[in-house]
């Protein structure tokens, strides 16, 4: 994947904030939505990626599960899952099958229509996050991409996407978290006072 030359952490950091600067507001506003829709509605979101991507995938769940909190209490929880942390069933699945199963095979012990998946690839070509989405559209859970480059096959499947308009992973990676973080705040506020169901 791509990457440019940083003289400096000063250019690596204008070069994060460009392309965060280039993405739609509304994209990032849909996503909120498409999760609060599926909190209010008692749906899983199930979330996936590889590599720094399934890293901001787990960062991202508990994030959500934990951060959007304001009373650790009586407070009503969102129901989210990151399908890359259970490293033995990831394994037996690659290992027996093949790497392109290790999330739809999840996606079929757990998922149901109408639940949401945040499908997240820089590239937006990874076989097994197309796979996962492709079956995810087939039994008419929400879909919902965050891509980078030119958002790949990924962008085209999705029924919404996030997407950050640049070439190197490591930035597209970085926009990523900063508006992953973004969402947490924005929910928790929306959350506040939601008794427990």
């Amino acid at each position: 994947m791509g990457r440019s030359v940083v003289l400096s952490p000063m250019g690596y950091l204008e070069q994060v904030m460009q392309a965060a600067r280039e993405v739609n507001p509304a994209e990032v506003d849909a996503l909120a939505g498409a999760i609060e829709e599926a909190y209010h509605g008692g749906r899983f979101v199930f979330l996936i990626g590889n590599g720094g991507s399934g890293a901001n995938a787990s960062h991202l769940c508990e994030d959500l599960g934990k951060g959007t909190l304001t009373d650790f209490r009586g407070q009503k929880r969102l129901r989210v899952l990151s399908l890359t942390d259970n490293t033995p069933y990831i394994l037996a699945w690659g290992n027996d099958t093949n790497f392109e199963r290790v999330f739809v095979e999840q996606l079929r012990n757990l998922a149901g229509p109408s639940d949401l998946l945040i499908a997240i690839s820089g590239s937006g070509n990874s076989p097994n996050v197309l796979r996962a989405v492709e079956y995810a559209n087939r039994i008419g859970m929400r879909t919902f991409g965050v891509t980078g480059f030119n958002g790949g096959r990924l962008r085209e499947m999705v029924r919404a996407c996030l997407h950050v308009p640049c070439d190197d992973m490591g930035v597209v990676e970085a926009v990523h978290a900063i508006f992953f973080h973004y969402l947490v705040d924005a929910l928790r506020l929306r959350f506040q006072g939601e008794g427990d169901a």
